[in-house]
């Protein structure tokens, strides 16, 4: 199993407007900067922090996946598929952008959210028409163990499913906790930290030192030849937030040349 953090020095930078939509972007787009350029199908993810109300004005898309996952605030969305809508805190928003659509996003004042685009078969996707879903938190299971709390966004147990194979949870760790799960060989965790800081490890690790993150830096943790048990700690004086993402490390089909 291999650890990597990047930190928002390593992270692509971007903003819209004169800078009322300010972005942090662990993988950016080509000519961005982001040391990461992609992870297997998970192609590109934004932290948008908006500091005014600003309306990003429609624009296209077609083949990608693309979710918009509220971290706090407000996001308001249309289309061209006659979609008129607003999701806020702990919602999300989908767009299988299939042969093509055009869309809108407004954030609300203080609205902080994730954009991230999954990568599917882009000739077989883009045969299909595009649609738009979207749900509020009450909507994502939570699963709570030893106060540890996991929401499940993309997955079979979450409403979310895609094309592309991928889960996604939003995981609370209490001050002190710990949480573990397994990571297929062939898979890789990649991870953005929200809030607080801790630890990353695994039983394939002996002897060596759990890697340390804190807000706002990317971890990719990746398992090439077998399965590991990967362990996120927080530490002891604080709690620790972090969105998690599983994508395979390679897919069946050609990926987009950036």
């Amino acid at each position: 199993m291999k650890i990597r953090v990047y930190t928002q020095n390593e992270q692509a930078k971007g903003h819209f407007g004169d800078g009322e939509i300010v972005e942090n972007k662990p993988i950016g787009f080509p000519h961005e900067g982001s040391v990461v350029k992609r992870v297997g199908p998970l192609f590109y993810w934004a932290w948008a922090k908006s500091l005014k109300t600003f309306e990003i004005p429609l624009h296209p898309h077609s083949g990608f996946e693309i979710l918009s996952y509220v971290l706090q605030g407000t996001v308001g969305h249309r289309d061209t598929l006659g979609n008129l809508q607003q999701v806020t805190t702990g919602g999300a928003q989908i767009m299988q952008t299939g042969s093509g659509a055009y869309h809108a996003e407004e954030l609300g004042k203080d609205t902080e959210m994730f954009q991230i685009w999954f990568e599917p078969h882009l000739a077989k996707t883009t045969k299909n028409p595009p649609t738009y879903n979207q749900y509020d938190h009450e909507q994502f299971p939570t699963e709570t163990a030893d106060g540890v709390r996991v929401k499940n966004i993309i997955g079979p147990a979450a409403p979310i499913s895609l094309v592309t194979d991928s889960l996604m949870k939003d995981i609370a760790i209490p001050a002190g906790k710990a949480y573990s799960l397994q990571l297929p060989a062939g898979y890789a965790h990649a991870v953005v930290v929200v809030e607080g800081s801790g630890s990353v490890g695994g039983h394939s690790e002996a002897g060596e030192p759990p890697t340390v993150a804190h807000k706002g830096d990317f971890v990719v943790i990746s398992a090439e030849a077998e399965t590991a048990s990967v362990t996120y700690q927080a530490q002891a004086d604080a709690p620790l937030r972090i969105v998690l993402i599983q994508v395979p490390l390679e897919v069946d089909y050609p990926l987009y040349r950036k």
